[in-house]
């Protein structure tokens, strides 16, 4: 069993509505996806492959090599109690966001300029497939957009983009330590361009982890628990994690397109039809989802503050 591929390009030809379809086959019965023939110029895709990993080896691994995952498995070993390192993650990241690009890792050349492109591609992607998510919800064009953008004036999008990029890298002992703990994403659509190379990453589908498999220039799609409040149910966030691994350094760029802070998330169910979640502010489900993340998702939505 393999996670669904799909071929974006043909969303605007006379396979529109199959390709409509894939995808909302794809939203139901994974909420993970991945699209080939996106848009995302190859070229892009190959500078930010390069860059990340020079980033990497020349401003982050030695660090790495004394970080607090590093500590904890030594101690572990030292200690030979048979346990494994449950509450940390065997991973390296630094995020982007629009207004730090001052704290954006400044000594590999090339980096920021590439990534800001980059950023912009991929915000574009997902606006669409929020426009696909629209359609085949049957909700208005630009809904679920609009949802997140609370707020907006004159154009300027309220909404939270961010860039997480990651390294898994070799771990001795990777019986012992999660690459990256089971979770769901708190927020809207995640847009993943992951190692073509090393696998790690898994999706869990009726009960069964799945590996996401390494395509060279495919976009991983995820959903986060925000689309799910928003097809009241009708798309789930999936859950997913990373295993450590003992060879290889599994690079990982994922880019989240979130609801505003003060954006208010409920189902766009009709009138008169049950809605299976609550209407809160997003932002108050962020305070929530900060402590319960590795926990079950459903009492997430029970403990915020609804509207």
């Amino acid at each position: 069993m393999a996670i669904p591929v799909i071929d974006f390009s043909k969303i605007n030809g006379e396979e529109r509505e199959k390709t409509l379809s894939e995808i909302a086959k794809a939203c139901e019965e994974w909420g993970f996806f991945q699209l080939v023939n996106h848009g995302i110029p190859l070229e892009l895709l190959n500078k930010v492959k390069k860059l990340a990993s020079d980033c990497y080896k020349t401003e982050r691994e030695e660090a790495f090599k004394t970080s607090t995952p590093v500590k904890l498995l030594n101690e572990l070993l030292e200690k030979n109690s048979g346990e494994k390192l449950e509450n940390v993650d065997w991973e390296d990241v630094f995020t982007l966001l629009d207004h730090n690009q001052n704290e954006w890792p400044s000594n590999t050349s090339g980096l920021k300029e590439t990534m800001v492109e980059y950023r912009e591609e991929v915000r574009k992607l997902a606006s669409k497939m929020m426009e696909v998510m629209d359609e085949n919800l049957g909700l208005p064009e630009g809904y679920i957009k609009k949802a997140f953008n609370e707020g907006m004036e004159d154009g300027e999008e309220t909404a939270f983009f961010g860039t997480k990029v990651s390294h898994y890298p070799p771990c001795p002992h990777p019986e012992l330590v999660n690459g990256l703990r089971a979770h769901t994403d708190a927020g809207g659509v995640v847009l993943l361009f992951q190692d073509d190379e090393y696998d790690g990453l898994q999706v869990l589908k009726d009960g069964e982890w799945i590996d996401v498999q390494p395509m060279p220039n495919a976009i991983v799609i995820n959903t986060g628990d925000q689309i799910e409040v928003l097809s009241n149910g009708r798309y789930k966030s999936a859950w997913h994690r990373v295993l450590a691994r003992e060879e290889g350094n599994r690079r990982s760029i994922a880019s989240f397109y979130n609801p505003s802070y003060k954006a208010a998330i409920g189902p766009a169910a009709e009138e008169g039809s049950e809605k299976k979640y609550p209407k809160f502010v997003f932002g108050d489900y962020m305070d929530v989802y900060a402590n319960q993340k590795f926990m079950p998702k459903e009492p997430r939505f029970l403990a915020v503050k609804t509207l």
